[in-house]
């Protein structure tokens, strides 16, 4: 609870700063107070595992574990933003600010424990990436995702909602252990539980941007500024996956051959539609926003496979899938202040004049795509696993597939960074990003090698 205390408060204490235009201050404040909030989340591992706040929330392994992923991403990203938000207006506060109360909803995202917190927590983290994709007010496409945006977010709630009411209908309650214990009681499911089970799912299908309720997902990916990109795919991605997880671990294991066939044709539809449609991009921004989607089917497979490992499998590959695209959004701005493009052309010759962003974004490819010896590989080799171990056969294959068609949108990157030639400066790099990019990569080779660093944790 301290954790999401120091993350509510120091919103606060940035608008403050802002108003007495202490700009220099904004960076080293938040960065300070995520250490501070982080700190305080470390330091419940392995306490009381009990439901709090009269069964509202549950700060356990798998809340710390998450919230320390979630908080390190948005140190590293933010890192990234010195001087990014001084371009945009001089406004600088508001926009950390505003990072900072959707971290507060993701924090109650991954330690909730009543239906009610988990909207409460979705709905923190989505009104604030509604304002952030439109930042850039003079800009037509921030525009046009900030308003996509917010209609299908809308749109997903309505369902979650719905689903939200006819669970509590059937079962009385919003707390995920009553809920847990009616199911387990109750020996025939009524349709009432199996209709809210599906509404939910399709809700929270719109949340974490998997196909076919992908529509919002390319086109606010490309339209926002892409810091935020950066954060609304990793911080937000992985709250809403591990939101995903404990609802469906804790309560509805027992009922899955009602919505387990339904989610493997999601599953597959998804990373059918994410890596083919990946393919044909020639926008290195649109691109990894397809490849997110595609990731998000792997994602699913922890869910699909309910088991002991799941939520480890899920804290690996988020965790892999976050480093590694925190670099390459972060070579995206540099190559896009120099060029204003995002295509792949717009990163031909960059080996030669900047070594070490074309080393890092080449690391970044590699693990995406699940070459050994990157954490990318460890997060789809447990995920791979997972599906094994329940017996889906024909999805692991497809899997597999999916995963090679994946090599080659990744290459693309690696092909014009190494083997054509175009005339341009040497990018400048300052320290912030020397560190964010050299801290990512080291740590993605890190994992590669030894995954046992961060697998087992929960």
């Amino acid at each position: 609870m301290n954790t999401i205390i120091v993350i509510s408060v120091l919103p606060i204490v940035l608008l403050y700063l802002g108003l007495y235009k202490m700009q220099k201050a904004l960076l080293p404040v938040t960065i300070v107070g995520l250490l501070v909030a982080l700190g305080l989340a470390i330091g419940q591992w392995n306490g009381n595992a009990l439901p709090q706040y009269s069964g509202m929330l549950l700060f356990n392994n798998f809340s710390v574990a998450f919230s320390a992923v979630t908080i390190i991403s948005t140190i590293l990203i933010l890192l990234l933003s010195k001087g990014y938000f001084e371009r945009i207006s001089n406004h600088v506060a508001e926009y950390y600010a505003i990072i900072l109360f959707s971290l507060a909803g993701v924090i109650l995202m991954v330690s909730y424990y009543n239906l009610t917190m988990l909207f409460i927590g979705i709905e923190i983290m989505s009104v604030s990436l509604y304002i952030l994709a439109g930042i850039k007010k003079s800009d037509f496409a921030s525009n046009e995702a900030a308003l996509k945006y917010f209609l299908m977010g809308a749109f997903s709630t309505g369902f979650l909602l719905f689903g939200f009411t006819l669970i509590y209908g059937s079962t009385g309650s919003f707390s995920l252990e009553g809920i847990q214990n009616w199911v387990i009681t109750q020996k025939i499911m009524t349709p009432m539980l199996c209709a809210g089970v599906i509404l939910v799912i399709v809700g929270l299908c719109f949340k974490v941007g998997v196909a076919p309720f992908h529509f919002w997902t390319p086109d606010v990916y490309e339209g926002s500024p892409s810091l935020i990109t950066a954060y609304m795919s990793t911080v937000a991605k992985t709250a809403s996956f591990a939101a995903f997880l404990r609802l469906f671990f804790t309560c509805f294991p027992v009922i899955s051959n009602i919505w387990e066939p339904g989610l493997i044709a999601i599953a597959v539809i998804t990373l059918f539609i994410g890596n083919i449609t990946a393919l044909y991009q020639q926008s290195f921004k649109r691109m990894l926003a397809y490849s997110s989607i595609s990731h998000a089917g792997y994602l699913l497979f922890a869910i699909l496979s309910l088991g002991a490992s799941s939520a480890n499998t899920i804290f690996v590959y988020a965790t892999a899938y976050s480093i590694a695209s925190i670099i390459a959004f972060g070579a995206l701005i540099l190559v896009q202040q120099e060029t204003n493009s995002d295509t792949f052309e717009s990163f031909n010759g960059l080996g030669k004049k900047n070594p070490f962003l074309a080393l890092v974004l080449t690391i970044a490819m590699l693990s995406l795509a699940g070459i050994p010896l990157t954490a990318g590989f460890i997060g789809k080799f447990y995920a791979f696993n997972m599906a094994m171990g329940q017996y889906h056969v024909t999805l692991l294959v497809i899997a597999v597939i999916n995963a090679i068609i994946s090599i080659f949108y990744y290459f693309r990157v690696i092909i014009a960074m190494y083997f054509r030639s175009a005339e341009r400066e040497q990018i400048a790099l300052s320290p912030s990003y020397i560190f964010v990019l050299g801290f990512a990569a080291l740590a993605t080779i890190a994992i590669g090698v030894y995954p046992q660093l961060i697998s087992g944790l929960i």
